[in-house]
């Protein structure tokens, strides 16, 4: 339940405003203005989602291709590219592994490589990650080295489904990584899309452990259903299909951000923790604002700032 927990945290009660420097981008350039509702004409790039917080993410790019994000507590995502398509993603900094709602204070590096079939869809990512701990400051240094005390090696493949070319479904299998050691995967997931139109209607993922290839019976199962869809353009159909994929996969609890493989904007939310005797959703809803080229422009306590390219 605890997962249920984070989910009420990052949505309860969020409203949103804006600053100055919030209307600039990176290189002091004016973004979508929406002060005076008159939007934001021709090609555009995503460039923040913040709240009346924080900035959740900041997104830069080299012409029209998004290659960094930079995230909470200085974490940065590099973006890599084969001609047009993501070939690599290289991640430094922190994110909220145990879901209750905070960032670690480990900090983490992954490296994630990509590899598409003939038909130039993304079949698989393979995964190394690291762990960092802060061992004790040796003065006059306020802060201590960071020290390796794990690794982990994980492969994703993606499943389409043959009637509508929809992603279908995502396999991980994980464990650790040990150098010298042929050692295999310890634990799986299996995660499902179900689809109303071109809209992600739910998705369902189990996790258990594996020996020796072998899955074994689901110790986790978690359910996320998204309804009540708008007919508007979604802030996420600007970003790349495989970062979205690498952003969901970041973390467990990242599952409930799979609204944003949908071209249009889920007005309520449903997450069900499956394992429990009688599994009880927990619901989420939100009223969305556009700009006048019916791009989202708030939802879910987000505001979504866009740039022009």
């Amino acid at each position: 339940m605890k997962r249920i927990f984070y989910f009420i945290l990052i949505l309860a009660g969020v409203s949103s405003v804006y600053s100055c420097k919030d209307m600039l981008d990176e290189n002091g350039d004016p973004l979508s203005d929406l002060n005076n509702n008159t939007g934001l004409n021709g090609p555009r790039g995503l460039y923040r989602e913040i709240t009346d917080k924080d900035t959740i993410a900041e997104y830069h790019y080299n012409g029209l291709l998004m290659t960094k994000v930079l995230t909470d507590s200085a974490s940065v995502t590099d973006v890599m590219y084969s001609g047009e398509k993501v070939s690599k993603i290289n991640f430094n900094g922190f994110l909220d592994v145990d879901g209750d709602g905070k960032l670690d204070k480990d900090s983490i590096s992954y490296t994630q490589l990509f590899t598409y079939g003939n038909t130039g869809r993304l079949e698989s990512i393979s995964e190394t990650r690291s762990y960092y701990k802060r061992g004790p400051a040796v003065p006059p240094a306020t802060l201590g080295p960071k020290v390796l005390f794990a690794k982990t090696k994980s492969l994703y493949n993606l499943m389409y489904s043959a009637a509508t070319a929809k992603l279908d479904s995502i396999t991980m299998k994980t464990g650790p990584d040990i150098s010298g050691s042929p050692s295999g995967f310890t634990d799986y997931s299996q995660t499902k899309y179900t689809y109303l139109g071109d809209n992600v209607s739910k998705v369902v993922r189990h996790y258990g452990p594996m020996a020796n290839g072998v899955p074994g019976a689901a110790t986790e199962k978690y359910s996320y259903e998204y309804t009540s869809y708008d007919n508007q353009i979604s802030a996420y159909t600007l970003l790349p299909f495989a970062y979205k994929i690498s952003n969901l996969l970041s973390t467990q609890a990242n599952d409930f951000r799979s609204l944003i493989l949908s071209p249009n904007s889920p007005k309520r939310i449903a997450v069900t923790d499956l394992t429990q005797p009688i599994p009880t959703p927990t619901i989420f809803s939100t009223d969305y604002n556009y700009d006048p080229q019916t791009y989202v422009t708030k939802g879910f306590g987000i505001n979504y700032i866009y740039k022009p390219f």
